[in-house]
């Protein structure tokens, strides 16, 4: 069907094919689509299959002439990519050009514009420059991780009825807001809503207002919000509202001691266990988010130092992906509600794929330069790496080299583990070429929550 062919490469990863079809085969495809339609047609004082064909050319003329002409393009587009290079992105529909004019009397030409697979153009991948912070682990982080598994094994208890509350304790409230007579506005009551005072886990942050309370004692507060409050509807208003303390429970934790070593896992007979384990336990995080930020310089050099272009309906897909999994785990099923759920804070979609876009670039450079420094390089992952992981993984974990290896094999995970060995060992490579310098001191607190 095809005469004539021809792909042009353009910018964002862009292709443009032009493709001639002769006259004789737009004939022959027109006259194909009549036959059919005359054969299935119905139409009043003819028998089905027996209308001619120049009654339905004059009762339907323009539209088959436009059918006929789409039918050809969608099969001469699938014959002219055939075997092509630049084969349009799953995700990348072929958008057609201008407007070809149909005639059964001459060749018809006509070009459609589709996205393709991104060129990926390395750069030098040695000696590219970036900076690691320095950071130990001190006794005040593991006095701190320490507490926190405290925390965690800690009782809650009913305080005392004449007891007030303070920072650090679990309370359950009613609430509203009030109209200017003292009223209830309808839509804001709330009742036994819990949360730790200190944390901030409520929409009127009124944590230090609460504070002081005794049970059963109720409190109007009035607040002027800020403009730049983090909910709109209360950014830059001024509320009042009623807040009765129905129950006021406190923490008590546990002592530190043997006990507590042995209540947390049966591995550890003293308080020493627990705390050799709390170091090295610190160690691997500290070594793994240097890691990270190691692989992030470098990733950050080889972005600076490559050619990708991107083309739109590849980040329009990644965006995508993303809306999807933030409905997923807002448990969210339709878009319009997340859409409705934006409004409140006053953003949308746009404003949210926005936001989005830099790091979603970012990733999608991450993979493409991953994937082809790792082809490249021919890097393996053999049977033996794969254990060697599972070995790693139960060293820092309570799970068995068993267990670890089932769980990847239940979940069809054991190709993934596959790909991150190939890019470890890329790493590994890169990084030995990499010219490391040592950042400022930074407390461990403070690189961990970095970039969280």
């Amino acid at each position: 069907m095809v005469a004539n062919k021809q792909i042009e490469r353009l910018e964002h990863s862009s292709a443009k094919l032009t493709i001639t079809v002769t006259k004789d085969e737009v004939r022959k495809a027109y006259d194909e689509l009549m036959a059919e339609h005359a054969r299935n047609v119905r139409l009043d004082g003819f028998r089905q299959g027996k209308v001619p064909v120049t009654v339905l050319e004059r009762k339907y003329g323009n539209e088959l002439r436009v059918e006929a002409m789409g039918r050809i393009m969608d099969r001469s587009i699938q014959e002219a990519l055939e075997g092509a290079t630049e084969q349009p992105l799953v995700y990348s529909t072929p958008t057609l050009q201008g407007e070809p004019e149909f005639s059964l009397d001459s060749d018809l030409t006509f070009a459609v514009v589709y996205d393709i697979f991104p060129e990926v153009k390395i750069g030098d991948t040695k000696g590219i420059e970036f900076e690691v912070p320095a950071c130990d682990i001190s006794r005040d982080d593991e006095k701190r991780e320490l507490q926190a598994i405290r925390e965690r094994n800690a009782i809650v208890v009913d305080k005392d009825d004449g007891a007030r509350t303070k920072k650090g304790d679990i309370v359950t409230v009613n609430y509203r807001e009030l109209g200017g007579a003292g009223e209830t506005i309808p839509g804001t009551e709330r009742q036994d809503f819990v949360f730790e005072i200190g944390t901030g886990y409520n929409i009127y942050k009124f944590d230090d207002e609460v504070e002081g309370m005794e049970k059963n004692a109720e409190k109007v507060i009035e607040k002027t919000f800020p403009a730049d409050f983090e909910y709109k509807e209360l950014a830059g208003a001024t509320k009042r509202i009623a807040v009765v303390v129905t129950q006021v429970k406190t923490k008590k934790l546990p002592e530190v001691d043997d006990e507590l070593a042995q209540d947390i896992s049966e591995k550890f007979k003293t308080l020493d266990d627990l705390k050799a384990d709390i170091r090295g336990q610190l160690d691997r995080q500290l070594e793994q988010k240097l890691r990270a930020v190691r692989e992030k310089g470098l990733i950050d050099g080889l972005i600076a130092r490559s050619e990708i272009d991107l083309p739109d309906s590849m980040m329009d897909a990644e965006l995508e992906m993303r809306r999807r999994n933030l409905m997923q785990q807002m448990g969210i099923s339709e878009k319009a509600k997340l859409e409705r759920l934006l409004s409140k804070s006053g953003r949308t979609l746009e404003t949210l794929y926005a936001e989005w876009r830099p790091n979603a670039e970012r990733s999608i450079k991450t993979r493409l330069l991953i994937e082809k420094l790792v082809a490249d390089g021919k890097y393996e992952a053999s049977d033996e790496d794969v254990a060697a992981e599972y070995a790693r993984m139960s060293e820092e974990s309570s799970m068995s080299v068993e267990e670890i290896k089932a769980e990847y094999e239940r979940r069809e995970m054991v190709e993934y583990l596959r790909d991150r060995v190939r890019e470890d060992k890329l790493m590994v490579v890169l990084l030995a070429d990499a010219k490391v310098k040592k950042g400022k001191k930074v407390a461990f607190v403070d690189l961990i929550k970095e970039n969280e």
